[in-house]
């Protein structure tokens, strides 16, 4: 029900008004409402939907004007009163707090005509909405860390990644709050002040963005949100299901708007070497067993510069991760077969090796072709070389440079066009398998694999002259030659 408190409205006199504080709801955007058979309405939001049935015209209207309009309690009972009669009321008002229990419907609050905020939920179910929380007088709470201010057209909205709700700020002054708490913090009455409201509406406005997550309470025992950072935290969010209802996997959001890109990346004006393909029956006949390799596989960041890494050497470890079968379409793209898996058969990962010391091959920076097994000169050697070797020596904990620094990227539009929400992440799962597959190999070939920690993105990208947004580098690997074993 909606309750009234007073609302300054001319704080310089000091002269105030009774002002009611409404709450308000409505059907989240994108939702759709359709007619069944009878009296019968099916709600659809994304890829959920609830069935209704003999609803009776009261909560038939209601659920109609929901998806249109703002409503409070005051205009649900009105309603409800004038279609079908005072007796239906009760119904309407339990199915309405349904609805919000469940996150069916987004929330307004406004003192009076004027709204404050709008909460709107991410997900749907009892179980998305984080608890209520309370303000506590004299206390100044701080905008929360993880908590990020976002631009959507005319409303500024306000969400922390940690909790499943994102708050809309329709009047400015809300804005202005969170400018205080996060540069000095704000306790009720400076939240009255800078609202322009009496302190039972300013605590309300506070309810909301604590329970939201936007606000917290300084200090207090760490929990294991200070190790998360909003970005990470987003993402992770966002890549499982349950905490929001947005479109999730092969959506195929791009099929009718963009082509798919090929399996095959080429770069056609880049010099051509061709590298001897390695016969991999006899290598399977003298390798060891994979549980001595896994039992092997050791980050090795000393390399033999006295006896570098061969041209063939490289081949054969670049094809036995990397080569690529085409295997025809599916669903509109192209898809293929290496030997790591790879989500629908896109393999979206490239290879580009960054020779820096390898006999039978020039310095310069490479592209690896798993289709044609080709290496293609894309850049000399020179300045950013010199820097991204640089970065891996440093990254790597290694006395020099390493011989090889393979550059791991990803072509993000071949994944994205059919993936959705999931893209990143799928991304990082496929750099890490690849990574363990560089490893095992190298260990069963007897070469020195370390993976890094990271790279010099902006280098590669301005050597390679690939746009970083289209292909990023993503992961880094140092291989090289060994030192010799001294012998028990």
């Amino acid at each position: 029900m909606s309750s009234t408190t007073a609302v300054p409205t001319e704080p310089d006199t000091g002269s105030v008004r009774r002002v009611p504080v409404r709450e308000e709801y409505r059907f989240r955007d994108r939702t759709t409402l359709a007619n069944g058979t009878g009296d019968s309405i099916t709600v659809q939001y994304g890829r959920f939907q609830l069935h209704m049935e003999r609803l009776g015209l009261g909560r038939r209207a209601m659920l109609l004007r929901l998806a249109d309009e703002w409503l409070d309690d005051d205009a649900v009972q009105h309603l409800v009163a004038t279609v079908e009669g005072e007796n239906s009321i009760l119904r309407a008002q339990v199915l309405l707090r349904r609805l919000v229990t469940h996150a069916w419907l987004r929330r307004r609050l406004s003192a009076g005509n004027r709204p404050l905020l709008e909460i709107d939920p991410q997900g749907l179910g009892a179980s998305v909405l984080p608890p209520p929380a309370r303000h506590r007088p004299g206390v100044r709470y701080r905008m929360s860390r993880l908590a990020r201010i976002d631009a959507d057209g005319e409303v500024l909205s306000a969400l922390s990644p940690a909790h499943a709700v994102v708050v809309g700020c329709p009047d400015p002054r809300v804005a202005g709050l969170l400018a205080v708490a996060a540069a000095q913090g704000c306790d009720l009455d400076r939240a009255a002040a800078v609202l322009g409201v009496s302190a039972p509406v300013a605590g309300r406005v506070l309810d909301e963005l604590l329970s939201a997550g936007i606000v917290t309470e300084p200090g207090g025992t760490a929990t294991p949100a200070v190790f998360w950072s909003p970005a990470e935290l987003e993402v992770h969010h966002r890549s499982r299901v349950g905490r929001h209802a947005l479109p999730v996997g092969g959506t195929y959001r791009f099929r009718d708007r963009l082509p798919a890109e090929p399996l095959r990346r080429t770069f056609p004006d880049a010099p051509a070497t061709d590298l001897p393909e390695p016969d991999l029956d006899a290598i399977a006949a003298t390798e060891p067993a994979l549980t001595d390799v896994i039992r092997a596989r050791r980050s090795i960041r000393a390399h033999d510069d006295a006896h570098p890494i061969t041209v063939d050497r490289l081949a054969e470890f670049l094809y036995r991760v990397q080569a690529t079968r085409p295997a025809g379409a599916h669903d509109g793209i192209e898809v293929g077969h290496r030997p790591y898996p790879g989500g629908g058969g896109l393999y979206e990962l490239e290879i580009y090796p960054l020779v820096l010391s390898c006999a039978g091959l020039s310095p310069g920076l490479y592209h690896y072709d798993g289709t044609a097994h080709q290496l293609r000169l894309l850049a000399p050697p020179g300045p950013l070389t010199e820097r991204m070797a640089g970065y891996a020596r440093a990254a790597a904990a290694m006395a020099g440079p390493p011989q090889v620094l393979l550059v791991i990227t990803a072509r993000v539009g071949r994944l994205m066009w059919k993936y959705e929400g999931i893209g990143y992440p799928m991304i990082l799962k496929h750099s890490g398998v690849l990574t363990e597959l560089m490893y095992l190999v190298a260990t069963a070939m007897g070469l020195a694999p370390c993976a890094l920690g990271s790279g010099d993105s902006a280098a590669f990208a301005e050597l390679s002259g690939i746009d970083p947004l289209a292909e990023p580098a993503v992961a880094d690997f140092a291989l090289g030659s060994p030192y010799p074993k001294e012998p028990r």
